[in-house]
């Protein structure tokens, strides 16, 4: 696997700790995980990339399959030994994806508020064919798609959250034309389906999903009975955002998922 200078990866911690690999969701950055990280320091060597077309990493038009390989060659590249692993809806996609293909990479995953993404190459067709648009949109009127974006009942808790404001101005910074073409690649139509290959895991998962976000409930639950070493975790009085609209509670449930995983 070859690594890429093109991908942007922040690291905080030193080298000598357990890696611990935080992968953004669609829109975010590498700095969406700094208070995670910094409160995490300590333990592990936090591992943070900027995924294609998000934050300082340029997008790529190379197939899902290859942007993957290059990201697995970068983390392999920044380990000295199996990492852990989260990752966040688009990025906890992502993080399933490198779990189930690169598993000698990693010791543990959690995933969060993701799917292992559609299972019907005619449902991936037509998500593909709705993301398309979406990224035409991006492209004409950035500002008119993130009020629709965050209009969405997905995220219904997190706009009552505090830090909501904060987290809509820094959206705003990002690149249309960047975001236009990472949706257009590593969106959930462009990813192979992972629900048949779930059988097959090699490394245990955590599943975290918000109480009051019930499509990933329902997920988790249905990936229970199809992995051999699951764990779902429901976060209470929490939405799809659940690492933000409780931010102790999900680094008290990362700490303790990854040290009650040490000695594999």
């Amino acid at each position: 696997m070859a690594g890429s200078s093109d991908y942007h990866i922040s690291t905080r911690g030193s080298a000598g700790n357990p890696g611990m690999i935080l992968i953004h969701g669609f829109l975010g950055s590498s700095l969406d995980w700094l208070p995670v990280a910094e409160s995490i320091d300590s333990r592990y060597n936090c591992i943070l990339p900027d995924l294609p077309g998000h934050g300082k990493t340029p997008a790529s038009t190379m197939p899902f399959e290859n942007q993957m390989e290059i990201l697995a060659g970068e983390i392999e590249s920044r380990q000295q030994s199996p990492s852990y692993l989260a990752g966040y809806s688009m990025g906890g996609r992502i993080a399933l994806y490198l779990a189930l293909r690169y598993p000698g990479l990693f010791r543990h995953a959690v995933i969060i508020s993701a799917s292992p993404g559609l299972k019907t190459e005619e449902e991936r067709k037509a998500r593909r064919d709705s993301d398309a648009l979406l990224a035409s949109v991006i492209e004409t009127d950035f500002e008119s798609f993130l009020t629709d974006w965050y209009d969405l009942p997905l995220f219904s808790t997190l706009r009552r959250h505090p830090s909501f404001p904060e987290l809509f101005e820094a959206r705003k910074r990002n690149r249309p034309d960047q975001l236009a073409a990472a949706l257009r690649t590593l969106g959930t139509g462009s990813q192979p389906s992972l629900w048949e290959e779930l059988g097959s895991g090699r490394i245990p998962l955590t599943f975290f999903a918000g109480e009051k976000d019930r499509k990933y409930v329902e997920i988790g639950r249905q990936m229970v009975n199809l992995y051999f070493s699951f764990n779902l975790e429901i976060f209470p009085q929490c939405g799809h955002t659940l690492h933000v609209e409780n931010r102790a509670l999900f680094i008290d449930r990362l700490l303790s998922s990854s040290t009650g995983n040490q000695s594999l």
